[in-house]
């Protein structure tokens, strides 16, 4: 049937929430605590932990507490996902036999829900749950997201002081080759850095090999990414 609310229909519905949370690495769950999700070529990883979540019994009623409200949410979020391959669990560990084989029994039940068809073997020693599903289509991330142009992918960039120790190397064999100056542009939160905090390394440089480093900045720049030129 139509529908006709002012509400946009998504958030009547709560679709988008749902959205957010499937596109997020991190999913809280309602005791405070919360599983990360990260997806690789291989397989799917989801960790538990117990985060804000103390209890107030002993340890080991808090941590089964957590691992059993975890157990709901990863099948759901496996099936809103789509998730498929090899999908590792790594639930927190328990001491008790008996515990373990709650929250194994306790997944099992919940990954009935799920229409695609699924493997899972016992929970190990470590509180590990391995299982398959079956794919049929693309996961929800890899449909809705694309790969970061900036990290391409990878989740993380070199930091500015790392890249400052990248560029004394490079200004160093540079300047053992001769020359006057050698002029460094890179990103302004890196050349901040030459010229700031850093400066000690390139005046090291000057005294050592007899030339002028001059730092410029380029915010077109990507953050990895600089240019030496030596006149």
């Amino acid at each position: 049937e139509l529908y006709s609310d002012d509400e946009p229909i998504f958030e009547a519905f709560g679709v988008e929430l749902d959205i957010s949370r499937a596109l997020g690495r991190r999913v809280w769950l309602k005791s405070g605590g919360y599983i990360v999700i990260d997806q690789t070529e291989a397989m799917t990883v989801i960790d538990v932990n117990t985060g804000k979540f103390v209890g107030k019994e002993d340890l080991e009623d808090t941590i089964l507490k957590t691992n059993l409200e975890a157990v709901k949410e990863i099948a759901y979020q496996i099936r809103l996902r789509n998730l498929g391959g090899i999908i590792i669990v790594d639930f927190i560990d328990m001491e008790k036999m008996e515990n373990r084989e709650k929250v194994f029994n306790a997944f099992v039940e919940a990954m009935k829900k799920d229409k695609a068809k699924n493997t899972i073997l016992h929970i190990s020693e470590l509180g590990l749950i391995q299982m398959t599903r079956k794919r049929v289509r693309e996961s929800l991330g890899r449909v809705l997201c694309e790969s970061c142009p900036y990290c391409e992918g990878k989740g993380f960039v070199k930091s500015p002081r790392t890249l400052c120790y990248e560029i004394f190397r490079k200004v160093a064999k540079m300047a053992g080759h001769g020359g006057d100056k050698i002029i460094v542009t890179a990103h302004p939160t890196v050349a901040e850095l030459l010229s700031d905090d850093e400066r000690s390394g390139l005046e090291e440089i000057e005294s050592s090999y007899g030339v002028k480093v001059i730092v410029k900045e380029d915010s077109k720049l990507h953050q990895e990414n600089y240019e030496l030129v030596q006149l």
